[in-house]
């Protein structure tokens, strides 16, 4: 298991580029494509749907992983190109995320992998941590588990949040900083603050962002209940 630091975005891309069966393949992005866009699609991850959901926690409700769907999302990430990757989500959902990436590409907003944690490397004891997933700046949505420091199972457990950029958009409460040596700095690229244009779109599609609570900081987190 390779160790993700600070930098861990580039050591990320890095290791993707050199894993056998992740292949980097030409598309065009657009029909007049913008200067700052790679011709080169970089492939982060292309799971079956076998593959997405293996190491799933055997407690997760069957009518809860039947709601979830495969989104495969394009996303700007700190090597200037444009890359391919996927999350797990409430299929009700789908549209919410596409139109968020839709603002994060246009917005040239730096994401450094999205790829669900069913991944070997976010792997503990064969079931899927978010803590790997955290350390190793990685953007996920669903993952049947609890609420950090609580009894409650999370929003993640039923596919309606999503982490984005954990690394510059740590959670934070009183002494506790996660992932580990992360650092809020809203001057830095990849982090979000209240005035980004992927904040108020979040906000403007019913989301709730954990940059808003007061009890504590969670500038990754982005959730959304259902309809009553």
């Amino acid at each position: 298991m390779i160790k993700f630091v600070r930098s861990g975005c580039l050591l990320l891309l890095l290791f993707l580029a050199v894993m056998p069966g992740i292949s980097i393949s030409k598309a065009a992005y657009a029909e007049t494509p913008s200067p700052w866009i790679s011709e080169s699609l970089i492939i982060d991850s292309n799971m079956t749907e076998k593959e997405a959901f293996d190491g799933l926690d055997p407690k997760c409700p069957e009518e809860i992983r039947k709601q979830q769907r495969i989104v495969t999302v394009k996303y700007y990430s700190s090597d200037k190109k444009i890359h391919q990757g996927q999350l797990l989500i409430d299929g009700e959902l789908e549209n919410d995320i596409r139109t968020v990436f839709e603002v994060a590409l246009k917005e040239r907003f730096p994401i450094c992998s999205v790829i669900p944690i069913s991944d070997k490397r976010f792997r503990k004891d064969d079931r899927w941590s978010d803590d790997l997933s955290m350390e190793a700046n990685n953007t996920s949505a669903f993952n049947y588990r609890l609420s950090t420091g609580s009894t409650q199972l999370s929003k993640h457990a039923y596919g309606r949040a999503i982490d984005i950029n954990p690394f510059q958009n740590p959670y934070i409460k009183e002494r506790i900083i996660l992932p580990q040596g992360a650092k809020y700095d809203p001057t830095a690229e990849g982090t979000m603050t209240a005035d980004h244009p992927i904040v108020r779109t979040f906000l403007r599609l019913g989301w709730e962002w954990g940059g808003n609570w007061t009890t504590l900081k969670d500038y990754q987190h982005f959730e959304k209940s259902p309809k009553n």
